[in-house]
């Protein structure tokens, strides 16, 4: 058995996953909120497991698990959903080609079409860093022109503006959501035994899903809108780690024993 089987396993063992954002969310709350839920899970790594699903780039991720303090993920869904990776004892995040390989001929060759295409538009600039299956902006919402939305469709390719101030231009179809779907199937994992939470709209095909999910307190208004009414979902009162704290005991995932 590989090594990247032998977590194939352990994961669909868990008796509970939490899949959750990380700015605003998982980073979000005060110190002790945060300390709080993280020793919980480092407490209990036998039966809890944990993917980071972000907008973060694997760079990102590995100073923050590896430097920062924070736990490291058995998986990370990051890019807004376009890199599907595992991660090692050693925080080195590697993407799973199997997975990756829709996504990649979605995007095909368009990061230069993307650039040339939205150069000329006011109210969005491009965001630092490398991305492999994405582009990525921060918009200004007081000189943004609608029309590059449009551009955008006319190239076949998605658009997801979130919290009023990022633009990110993504493969058709593809975005948090089907990404965790795609790697919980892999994985062996019941939806039912996975929480997903979030805070802003680039988490809504995620908390829409209809498996457990939590929106924290300090949510996008937008987002509460969109997910009014659905029973799938816990508006929590508590912000960031303090409200999937709240949502795990809403849900009674502690203590929970594997199928």
């Amino acid at each position: 058995m590989t090594h990247s089987d032998t977590r194939h396993t352990s994961l669909s063992d868990k008796a509970f996953v939490l899949a959750t954002d990380l700015d605003g969310t998982f980073l979000g709350g005060t110190e002790k909120e945060r300390k709080t839920l993280y020793s919980w899970i480092e407490a209990n790594r036998d039966s809890v497991g944990l993917i980071f699903v972000t907008g973060r780039d694997p760079g990102f991720i590995h100073s923050l698990t590896r430097k920062q303090g924070v736990p490291r993920p058995d998986y990370v869904v990051g890019d807004v959903g376009t890199t599907i990776a595992s991660v090692d004892g050693n925080h080195q995040i590697a993407p799973i080609a199997e997975l990756e390989a829709p996504i990649a001929q979605a995007w095909g060759d368009a990061t230069l079409r993307v650039q040339s295409k939205l150069n000329r538009f006011k109210g969005i600039r491009p965001q630092s860093g490398v991305f492999r299956h994405r582009m990525s902006y921060d918009l200004d919402p007081d000189h943004f022109e609608p029309a590059a939305l449009d551009v955008i469709a006319e190239m076949g390719l998605d658009a997801l503006v979130s919290d009023n101030r990022f633009l990110d231009v993504l493969p058709k179809d593809i975005s948090k959501g089907p990404s965790l779907l795609r790697l919980l199937s892999y994985l062996d994992v019941p939806n039912q035994r996975c929480l997903a939470a979030g805070d802003t709209l680039n988490d809504l095909s995620m908390l829409a899903l209809g498996l457990p999910a939590v929106a924290v307190g300090n949510s996008e208004p937008r987002l509460i809108e969109a997910l009014e009414g659905k029973d799938h979902v816990h508006f929590a009162s508590g912000h960031g780690a303090a409200g999937i704290a709240e949502a795990i005991l809403a849900f009674d995932f502690i203590g929970r024993k594997a199928a």
